[in-house]
């Protein structure tokens, strides 16, 4: 345990690179989910989107890359999380997701998992949590 102190409260927003923030909405939104929580324009043609699963506070800002920077194949170490892996697996392949063809089950005290592709091929984990 750290000794420091901090004023952070919480982790509010990360952001993923995509090359096309029209297709990666309908796959957030539409494919997983999500809710859009912001679409605001800012500085020159640029948009500010963000989408999270309903109820969650960290958003996804799905966002174009800064310059000369590029997008896609991105390991993003998002983890998400369900009750219910199996089910969430069936749905979302036959959502037509890229989602790994099995559930990785290695056992305590590793939960049960599986990873996703976005349309850039951007890596999302996720992760059965028992039910509370």
């Amino acid at each position: 345990m750290s000794a420091t102190k901090t004023a952070i409260a919480k982790i509010g927003v990360v952001c993923i690179p995509v090359s096309d923030q029209e297709r990666a909405i309908e796959f957030y939104v539409d494919r997983l989910g999500f809710e859009k929580r912001a679409d605001v324009p800012f500085g020159e043609g640029y948009r500010w989107v963000e989408v999270a699963p309903p109820g969650a506070d960290t958003t996804i800002a799905i966002v174009p890359p800064p310059p000369g920077k590029p997008t896609g194949d991105m390991e993003t170490g998002i983890g998400l999380q369900t009750r219910d892996i199996d089910a969430l697996h069936a749905e979302l392949a036959e959502r037509g997701v890229d989602v790994d063809a099995e559930i990785s089950r290695m056992g305590d005290p590793v939960p049960p998992l599986f990873w996703l592709r976005d349309p850039d091929r951007n890596t999302l984990m996720v992760v059965e949590v028992p039910a509370q």
